[in-house]
């Protein structure tokens, strides 16, 4: 099946990851699948603060080619296939990015759209690859969640399979149905997230390490001046930077207690409890201290 036409997505173009066409349909005011859990403060790799740069054409922190990327994206074709096999009956393509037709800034690049009934019936599927299954045990992790409602809002469509697979060799299926009060939600918040934009309003500062290292490439020189701090701010910082020290001393300690007790064991633990574990050379020296997850 060809030319597939879903009830309110216009599609604009197929481009591969990473290129300047690809950069060019996600550019500029609108909000992608991908970035609506970061609207929302959902997203365990971006924020709004972050973001916001972005849409304003500010330096934000590098895309990371982690390996674990790397090989989502190398088993998406395998995990796609998975599911295939176990839907007997359904066609399934991959397709490009797509923009609601009313609202040409909701963006939206499913991993793949399947159908059935020769192509009455439109569904999607996301393909999700992870190293453990946390988050995966009552369905669905929430900021995928909302990447996948903006999916079907933008699309006009009712139902997303997701095939994720856990650990290399863990298979889940999960569905998510159209929610037209979570998506109402999010189209609100991006809409506002956009006139926030447009007016140079920018979020608070939180405290994420994201948006720390999207103010550290916000200077684009270094003047040897000084500059005045106002009173709270500077403040701030003295007694925080203070309370560290005095935590990092304190955890020092702690961790030569838990060591000490701990001798030659390898895991330590508390009425049962796994406390923290030891990782030692080969002599049986400690290499180092690790808390329980």
């Amino acid at each position: 099946m060809t030319d597939i036409e879903t009830p309110t997505g216009v599609l604009l173009g197929t481009y591969t990851p990473g290129t300047p066409e690809w950069e060019q349909a996600r550019a500029g005011l609108c909000i992608t699948a991908t970035e609506i859990a970061a609207v929302m403060n959902l997203s365990p790799w971006s924020n709004p603060f972050v973001l916001w740069h972005k849409k304003s054409g500010l330096p934000v922190p590098p895309f990371v080619a982690t390996p674990q990327v790397e090989w989502g994206n190398r088993l998406e074709p395998a995990v796609a296939d998975k599911w295939a096999d176990a839907h007997d009956g359904y066609g399934i393509e991959s397709t490009g990015t797509w923009r609601h037709q009313d609202r040409d800034w909701q963006r939206a690049t499913p991993d793949r759209i399947v159908y059935t009934n020769r192509g009455k019936t439109i569904e999607l599927l996301e393909v999700k690859t992870s190293p453990t299954g946390e988050g995966w045990e009552s369905g669905v992790p929430l900021h995928y969640y909302c990447q996948i409602q903006w999916q079907l809002d933008t699309l006009g469509l009712d139902l997303c399979h997701v095939a994720v697979l856990i650990s290399g060799h863990d298979y889940r299926e999960y569905t998510v149905e159209y929610d037209p009060d979570d998506a109402k939600l999010m189209r609100h918040a991006a809409a506002q997230f956009l006139n926030h934009v447009e007016r140079g309003e920018r979020p608070d500062i939180d405290d994420s390490t994201g948006t720390y290292d999207t103010i550290r490439r916000q200077a684009d020189r270094y003047d040897a001046i000084d500059v005045e701090i106002p009173g709270p701010v500077a403040a701030r910082y003295e007694a925080t930077h203070q309370q560290l020290k005095a935590a990092d001393a304190e955890h020092t300690q702690a961790k030569s207690l838990l060591l000490d007790a701990l001798g030659n064991g390898r895991n330590a633990r508390h009425l049962g409890r796994l406390i923290a574990y030891r990782t030692a050379h080969e002599d049986g020296t400690t290499r180092s201290l690790q808390p329980a997850r």
